[in-house]
Protein backbone atom coordinates (compact mmCIF):
# COMPACT_ATOMS: atom_id res chain seq x y z
CA UNK A 1 0.00 0.00 0.00
CA UNK A 2 2.68 2.74 0.39
CA UNK A 3 3.67 2.74 -3.08
CA UNK A 4 0.30 2.81 -4.52
CA UNK A 5 -0.60 6.25 -6.30
CA UNK A 6 -4.15 6.09 -7.00
CA UNK A 7 -7.13 4.97 -5.31
CA UNK A 8 -10.53 5.48 -6.10
CA UNK A 9 -13.16 3.42 -4.27
CA UNK A 10 -15.56 5.79 -5.24
CA UNK A 11 -19.31 5.06 -5.19
CA UNK A 12 -19.56 1.75 -3.00
CA UNK A 13 -21.80 3.13 -0.43
CA UNK A 14 -18.71 2.37 2.26
CA UNK A 15 -20.24 3.57 5.65
CA UNK A 16 -18.57 4.10 9.16
CA UNK A 17 -15.36 6.59 9.32
CA UNK A 18 -12.87 7.46 7.25
CA UNK A 19 -10.07 4.71 7.45
CA UNK A 20 -7.24 6.72 8.98
CA UNK A 21 -4.88 4.01 7.72
CA UNK A 22 -5.06 5.95 4.12
CA UNK A 23 -2.41 7.86 5.59
CA UNK A 24 0.16 5.40 5.63
CA UNK A 25 0.08 5.53 1.75
CA UNK A 26 2.99 8.30 1.51
CA UNK A 27 2.90 7.69 -2.52
CA UNK A 28 -0.95 8.45 -2.98
CA UNK A 29 -1.19 11.03 -5.40
CA UNK A 30 -5.15 10.35 -6.78
CA UNK A 31 -7.66 10.07 -4.12
CA UNK A 32 -10.92 9.67 -4.64
CA UNK A 33 -13.74 8.52 -2.02
CA UNK A 34 -16.71 10.28 -3.46
CA UNK A 35 -20.32 9.13 -2.91
CA UNK A 36 -19.56 6.97 0.08
CA UNK A 37 -21.57 7.03 3.29
CA UNK A 38 -18.50 7.70 5.93
CA UNK A 39 -19.73 11.08 7.90
CA UNK A 40 -17.52 12.11 10.78
CA UNK A 41 -14.53 14.22 10.01
CA UNK A 42 -11.10 13.78 7.89
CA UNK A 43 -8.20 11.81 9.71
CA UNK A 44 -6.09 14.06 11.26
CA UNK A 45 -3.74 11.68 10.02
CA UNK A 46 -4.24 13.11 6.22
CA UNK A 47 -1.85 15.65 6.61
CA UNK A 48 0.99 13.58 6.35
CA UNK A 49 -0.14 12.62 2.40
CA UNK A 50 2.94 15.63 0.90
CA UNK A 51 2.21 13.87 -2.24
CA UNK A 52 -1.39 13.99 -2.63
CA UNK A 53 -2.73 16.35 -5.47
CA UNK A 54 -6.29 15.14 -6.19
CA UNK A 55 -8.87 14.77 -3.26
CA UNK A 56 -12.45 14.05 -3.82
CA UNK A 57 -14.66 13.61 -0.63
CA UNK A 58 -17.97 14.62 -2.53
CA UNK A 59 -21.09 13.34 -1.26
CA UNK A 60 -19.43 11.51 1.75
CA UNK A 61 -21.63 13.00 4.47
CA UNK A 62 -18.37 14.31 5.99
CA UNK A 63 -18.80 17.36 8.82
CA UNK A 64 -16.82 20.10 10.54
CA UNK A 65 -15.34 21.73 7.22
CA UNK A 66 -13.18 23.91 9.45
CA UNK A 67 -11.08 21.07 10.68
CA UNK A 68 -11.27 19.67 7.62
CA UNK A 69 -9.61 22.74 5.58
CA UNK A 70 -6.66 22.78 8.32
CA UNK A 71 -5.80 19.29 7.94
CA UNK A 72 -5.61 19.21 4.31
CA UNK A 73 -3.73 22.69 4.04
CA UNK A 74 -0.92 20.54 5.42
CA UNK A 75 -1.38 18.87 2.03
CA UNK A 76 1.59 20.94 0.42
CA UNK A 77 1.18 19.81 -3.07
CA UNK A 78 -2.86 19.55 -3.15
CA UNK A 79 -3.95 20.96 -6.66
CA UNK A 80 -7.58 19.14 -6.94
CA UNK A 81 -9.88 19.41 -3.73
CA UNK A 82 -13.79 18.31 -3.79
CA UNK A 83 -16.13 18.41 -0.82
CA UNK A 84 -19.16 19.20 -2.70
CA UNK A 85 -22.66 18.06 -1.21
CA UNK A 86 -21.12 17.50 2.80
CA UNK A 87 -21.25 20.01 5.85
CA UNK A 88 -25.31 20.87 5.61
CA UNK A 89 -25.61 24.48 6.78
CA UNK A 90 -22.23 25.05 8.71
CA UNK A 91 -20.17 27.88 8.42
CA UNK A 92 -17.65 28.89 6.09
CA UNK A 93 -14.52 29.30 8.09
CA UNK A 94 -12.62 32.82 7.80
CA UNK A 95 -9.55 31.83 9.34
CA UNK A 96 -7.04 34.25 7.51
CA UNK A 97 -4.05 31.63 8.39
CA UNK A 98 -5.57 28.74 5.91
CA UNK A 99 -2.85 28.43 3.35
CA UNK A 100 -3.65 26.22 -0.19
CA UNK A 101 -1.08 27.58 -1.73
CA UNK A 102 -0.79 24.92 -4.94
CA UNK A 103 -4.56 24.74 -5.41
CA UNK A 104 -5.96 25.06 -8.93
CA UNK A 105 -9.70 23.68 -8.45
CA UNK A 106 -12.03 24.24 -4.78
CA UNK A 107 -15.35 22.69 -5.62
CA UNK A 108 -17.63 23.22 -2.28
CA UNK A 109 -21.27 23.57 -4.23
CA UNK A 110 -24.77 21.97 -2.73
CA UNK A 111 -23.47 22.44 0.72
CA UNK A 112 -25.81 25.80 1.72
CA UNK A 113 -22.71 26.65 4.01
CA UNK A 114 -22.78 30.59 5.87
CA UNK A 115 -21.27 33.15 5.80
CA UNK A 116 -19.29 35.25 3.02
CA UNK A 117 -16.37 34.41 0.83
CA UNK A 118 -13.48 34.35 2.47
CA UNK A 119 -10.06 36.12 2.83
CA UNK A 120 -8.18 32.99 2.48
CA UNK A 121 -9.23 32.23 -0.70
CA UNK A 122 -7.50 35.46 -1.72
CA UNK A 123 -4.34 33.75 -0.68
CA UNK A 124 -4.78 30.37 -3.64
CA UNK A 125 -2.85 32.49 -6.37
CA UNK A 126 -2.85 29.26 -8.96
CA UNK A 127 -6.53 28.68 -8.38
CA UNK A 128 -7.98 28.42 -12.19
CA UNK A 129 -11.74 26.84 -10.97
CA UNK A 130 -14.08 27.92 -8.20
CA UNK A 131 -17.57 25.93 -7.54
CA UNK A 132 -19.12 27.51 -4.33
CA UNK A 133 -22.38 27.39 -6.01
CA UNK A 134 -25.77 26.64 -3.92
CA UNK A 135 -24.70 27.71 -0.80
CA UNK A 136 -25.75 30.39 1.57
CA UNK A 137 -23.09 32.82 1.01
CA UNK A 138 -23.99 37.10 1.24
CA UNK A 139 -22.40 40.23 1.14
CA UNK A 140 -20.59 41.63 -1.44
CA UNK A 141 -17.90 39.29 -3.79
CA UNK A 142 -15.03 41.03 -3.56
CA UNK A 143 -12.71 42.81 -5.63
CA UNK A 144 -9.59 40.25 -5.56
CA UNK A 145 -12.18 37.68 -7.45
CA UNK A 146 -10.80 39.36 -10.20
CA UNK A 147 -6.96 39.20 -9.41
CA UNK A 148 -6.47 35.48 -9.96
CA UNK A 149 -4.57 35.05 -13.35
CA UNK A 150 -5.65 31.79 -14.34
CA UNK A 151 -9.42 31.47 -13.68
CA UNK A 152 -11.32 30.32 -15.87
CA UNK A 153 -14.05 28.79 -14.56
CA UNK A 154 -16.13 31.08 -11.49
CA UNK A 155 -19.45 29.82 -10.53
CA UNK A 156 -21.14 31.34 -7.55
CA UNK A 157 -24.55 31.09 -8.41
CA UNK A 158 -27.71 29.99 -6.22
CA UNK A 159 -26.11 32.43 -3.04
CA UNK A 160 -27.44 35.67 -1.67
CA UNK A 161 -24.62 37.67 -2.57
CA UNK A 162 -25.40 41.27 -3.33
CA UNK A 163 -23.61 44.95 -3.97
CA UNK A 164 -22.24 45.52 -7.68
CA UNK A 165 -20.67 43.20 -9.90
CA UNK A 166 -17.09 43.73 -8.92
CA UNK A 167 -15.44 45.01 -12.15
CA UNK A 168 -12.45 42.99 -11.79
CA UNK A 169 -14.34 40.53 -12.71
CA UNK A 170 -14.06 42.36 -16.80
CA UNK A 171 -10.14 41.65 -16.29
CA UNK A 172 -9.72 37.87 -15.46
CA UNK A 173 -6.20 37.19 -17.42
CA UNK A 174 -7.34 33.74 -18.45
CA UNK A 175 -10.81 34.92 -19.95
CA UNK A 176 -9.38 37.87 -21.72
CA UNK A 177 -5.94 36.23 -23.11
CA UNK A 178 -6.83 32.80 -23.65
CA UNK A 179 -4.47 30.57 -21.05
CA UNK A 180 -6.72 28.10 -19.60
CA UNK A 181 -4.08 25.88 -18.10
CA UNK A 182 -6.10 22.63 -16.62
CA UNK A 183 -4.69 20.32 -19.16
CA UNK A 184 -1.77 18.73 -16.63
CA UNK A 185 -4.89 18.37 -14.15
CA UNK A 186 -6.27 14.86 -12.86
CA UNK A 187 -8.51 14.28 -15.75
CA UNK A 188 -11.63 12.89 -14.27
CA UNK A 189 -13.50 14.95 -11.85
CA UNK A 190 -17.25 14.04 -10.27
CA UNK A 191 -18.01 17.91 -10.43
CA UNK A 192 -21.95 18.15 -10.04
CA UNK A 193 -24.07 21.09 -11.99
CA UNK A 194 -26.93 22.54 -11.99
CA UNK A 195 -28.04 25.61 -13.95
CA UNK A 196 -31.98 25.95 -12.61
CA UNK A 197 -33.39 26.09 -9.36
CA UNK A 198 -34.36 22.88 -8.38
CA UNK A 199 -33.26 21.40 -11.60
CA UNK A 200 -31.40 18.44 -12.05
CA UNK A 201 -27.76 17.74 -11.18
CA UNK A 202 -25.46 17.13 -14.37
CA UNK A 203 -22.07 15.48 -13.23
CA UNK A 204 -18.99 17.17 -15.47
CA UNK A 205 -17.15 13.72 -15.92
CA UNK A 206 -14.29 15.19 -17.41
CA UNK A 207 -12.76 18.49 -16.35
CA UNK A 208 -11.62 19.34 -19.82
CA UNK A 209 -14.72 19.83 -20.79
CA UNK A 210 -15.46 22.56 -18.55
CA UNK A 211 -16.63 26.10 -20.86
CA UNK A 212 -15.09 29.17 -19.56
CA UNK A 213 -17.47 30.24 -17.51
CA UNK A 214 -18.97 33.33 -14.36
CA UNK A 215 -22.26 32.09 -13.58
CA UNK A 216 -23.37 35.14 -10.86
CA UNK A 217 -26.84 33.79 -11.58
CA UNK A 218 -29.94 33.37 -8.79
CA UNK A 219 -28.11 35.98 -6.37
CA UNK A 220 -28.99 39.76 -5.13
CA UNK A 221 -26.74 41.77 -7.40
CA UNK A 222 -27.49 44.97 -8.30
CA UNK A 223 -25.77 48.25 -10.49
CA UNK A 224 -25.11 47.83 -13.80
CA UNK A 225 -23.47 45.23 -16.28
CA UNK A 226 -20.19 46.60 -17.58
CA UNK A 227 -19.06 47.29 -20.82
CA UNK A 228 -15.66 46.14 -19.91
CA UNK A 229 -17.45 42.17 -20.27
CA UNK A 230 -16.74 42.98 -23.58
CA UNK A 231 -12.87 42.46 -22.83
CA UNK A 232 -13.54 38.86 -21.97
CA UNK A 233 -12.85 36.99 -25.82
CA UNK A 234 -12.52 33.80 -24.02
CA UNK A 235 -15.33 33.70 -22.25
CA UNK A 236 -17.92 30.94 -23.35
CA UNK A 237 -21.00 30.82 -20.93
CA UNK A 238 -22.21 33.61 -18.78
CA UNK A 239 -25.44 33.56 -16.68
CA UNK A 240 -26.28 36.73 -14.48
CA UNK A 241 -30.04 35.40 -14.23
CA UNK A 242 -32.36 35.99 -11.60
CA UNK A 243 -30.85 39.56 -9.96
CA UNK A 244 -31.44 43.02 -9.91
CA UNK A 245 -29.62 43.98 -12.52
CA UNK A 246 -30.17 47.54 -13.77
CA UNK A 247 -29.14 49.90 -17.03
CA UNK A 248 -28.55 49.24 -20.49
CA UNK A 249 -26.95 46.18 -22.57
CA UNK A 250 -24.07 47.54 -23.49
CA UNK A 251 -23.10 47.37 -27.04
CA UNK A 252 -19.92 46.39 -26.63
CA UNK A 253 -20.33 43.02 -24.44
CA UNK A 254 -20.17 41.98 -28.41
CA UNK A 255 -16.43 41.49 -27.84
CA UNK A 256 -17.36 38.60 -25.71
CA UNK A 257 -16.90 36.83 -29.49
CA UNK A 258 -17.25 33.05 -28.56
CA UNK A 259 -19.74 33.30 -26.06
CA UNK A 260 -22.08 30.65 -26.30
CA UNK A 261 -24.53 31.00 -23.54
CA UNK A 262 -25.61 34.69 -22.71
CA UNK A 263 -28.53 34.55 -19.90
CA UNK A 264 -29.51 38.28 -18.72
CA UNK A 265 -33.00 37.52 -17.99
CA UNK A 266 -35.04 38.07 -14.98
CA UNK A 267 -33.57 41.84 -14.11
CA UNK A 268 -34.21 45.09 -14.25
CA UNK A 269 -32.29 45.83 -17.52
CA UNK A 270 -33.90 48.80 -19.70
CA UNK A 271 -33.53 49.96 -23.21
CA UNK A 272 -32.94 48.41 -26.59
CA UNK A 273 -31.17 44.86 -27.55
CA UNK A 274 -27.21 45.77 -28.78
CA UNK A 275 -27.61 45.47 -32.52
CA UNK A 276 -23.85 44.38 -32.24
CA UNK A 277 -25.06 40.81 -30.86
CA UNK A 278 -25.94 39.75 -34.12
CA UNK A 279 -22.10 38.86 -34.38
CA UNK A 280 -21.60 36.54 -31.93
CA UNK A 281 -21.90 33.99 -34.22
CA UNK A 282 -21.69 30.93 -31.90
CA UNK A 283 -24.09 31.93 -29.28
CA UNK A 284 -26.53 28.70 -29.28
CA UNK A 285 -28.71 30.45 -25.84
CA UNK A 286 -29.73 34.12 -25.35
CA UNK A 287 -32.33 34.92 -23.01
CA UNK A 288 -32.83 38.19 -21.98
CA UNK A 289 -36.80 37.99 -20.57
CA UNK A 290 -38.58 39.71 -18.19
CA UNK A 291 -36.63 42.29 -17.77
CA UNK A 292 -37.52 46.42 -19.01
CA UNK A 293 -36.46 46.29 -22.64
CA UNK A 294 -38.36 48.29 -25.35
CA UNK A 295 -37.46 48.30 -28.99
CA UNK A 296 -36.81 45.86 -32.40
CA UNK A 297 -34.72 42.63 -31.68
CA UNK A 298 -32.25 42.36 -33.57
CA UNK A 299 -32.49 40.50 -36.86
CA UNK A 300 -29.63 38.34 -38.59
CA UNK A 301 -27.50 35.93 -36.86
CA UNK A 302 -27.83 33.37 -34.22
CA UNK A 303 -31.17 35.54 -33.16
CA UNK A 304 -33.24 34.00 -36.31
CA UNK A 305 -32.68 30.97 -34.10
CA UNK A 306 -33.54 31.77 -30.42
CA UNK A 307 -37.09 31.47 -29.72
CA UNK A 308 -39.82 33.72 -28.38
CA UNK A 309 -39.52 32.77 -24.94
CA UNK A 310 -35.80 34.72 -24.74
CA UNK A 311 -37.53 38.07 -24.68
CA UNK A 312 -41.10 37.45 -23.13
CA UNK A 313 -41.68 39.83 -20.23
CA UNK A 314 -40.56 42.74 -21.52
CA UNK A 315 -43.86 44.49 -22.86
CA UNK A 316 -42.36 47.50 -24.52
CA UNK A 317 -40.26 44.86 -26.74
CA UNK A 318 -41.50 44.12 -30.33
CA UNK A 319 -41.33 40.51 -31.15
CA UNK A 320 -41.03 38.87 -34.49
CA UNK A 321 -44.14 36.79 -34.63
CA UNK A 322 -46.21 37.40 -31.98
CA UNK A 323 -45.76 41.71 -31.56
CA UNK A 324 -43.97 42.81 -34.32
CA UNK A 325 -43.41 46.92 -33.77
CA UNK A 326 -46.24 49.13 -35.51
CA UNK A 327 -44.96 51.83 -38.23
CA UNK A 328 -44.70 55.03 -36.57
CA UNK A 329 -47.49 56.92 -37.43
CA UNK A 330 -47.57 61.19 -37.47
CA UNK A 331 -49.54 62.57 -35.09
CA UNK A 332 -52.12 65.23 -36.00
CA UNK A 333 -51.53 68.94 -35.86
CA UNK A 334 -55.08 69.11 -33.89
CA UNK A 335 -56.17 67.52 -30.49
CA UNK A 336 -58.94 65.14 -31.55
CA UNK A 337 -62.64 67.22 -30.56
CA UNK A 338 -60.89 70.36 -30.16
CA UNK A 339 -61.45 73.05 -32.83
CA UNK A 340 -59.30 73.59 -35.86
CA UNK A 341 -57.75 77.32 -35.17
CA UNK A 342 -56.58 78.92 -38.53
CA UNK A 343 -54.38 81.21 -36.99
CA UNK A 344 -52.54 81.28 -33.88
CA UNK A 345 -52.41 83.70 -30.97
CA UNK A 346 -48.73 84.63 -32.00
CA UNK A 347 -50.18 85.64 -35.68
CA UNK A 348 -53.22 87.56 -35.10
CA UNK A 349 -51.15 89.70 -32.82
CA UNK A 350 -48.68 90.19 -35.18
CA UNK A 351 -51.20 91.14 -38.31
CA UNK A 352 -53.13 93.74 -35.68
CA UNK A 353 -49.83 95.52 -35.13
CA UNK A 354 -48.69 95.69 -38.48
CA UNK A 355 -52.59 96.58 -40.14
CA UNK A 356 -52.22 99.91 -37.32
CA UNK A 357 -48.63 100.43 -38.29
CA UNK A 358 -49.97 100.19 -42.23
CA UNK A 359 -52.88 102.91 -41.47
CA UNK A 360 -50.82 105.17 -39.52
CA UNK A 361 -48.23 105.45 -42.28
CA UNK A 362 -51.28 106.17 -44.54
CA UNK A 363 -52.02 109.19 -42.46
CA UNK A 364 -48.96 110.79 -42.44
CA UNK A 365 -48.15 110.37 -46.41
CA UNK A 366 -52.07 111.61 -47.16
CA UNK A 367 -52.92 108.06 -48.78
CA UNK A 368 -55.82 108.40 -47.25
CA UNK A 369 -59.91 108.83 -48.80
CA UNK A 370 -61.45 112.07 -48.46
CA UNK A 371 -65.24 111.79 -46.61
CA UNK A 372 -66.74 113.81 -49.46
Amino acid sequence: MTSITTLCPSSNNFQGPIPDSLSSCQSLRNLDLARNKFGGGIPFQFKNLQALKFLSLGNTGINNISTALEILQDCKNLTILDLGLNFNHEEMPNNVNLQFRNLKALIIPFCFLRGSLPIWLSGCKMLQLLDLSWNSLGGFIPFWVGDFRSLFYLDLSNNSFSGEIPESLTGLESLVHNTVLLKELFAVIPLVKSSEQGGRRLPYNNIWSLPPTIDLSFNKLTGPIWPSFGNLKNLHFLSLKENNLSGTIPESISGMRNSEVLDLSRNKLSGEIPNSLVHLSFLSKFNVAYNELYGNIPSGGQFMTFPDSSFEGNEALCYRRLRPCQTKQIHPLVSPGKKKKIVDYNFGFGAAVGFVLTVASCFKSGWVLSEG
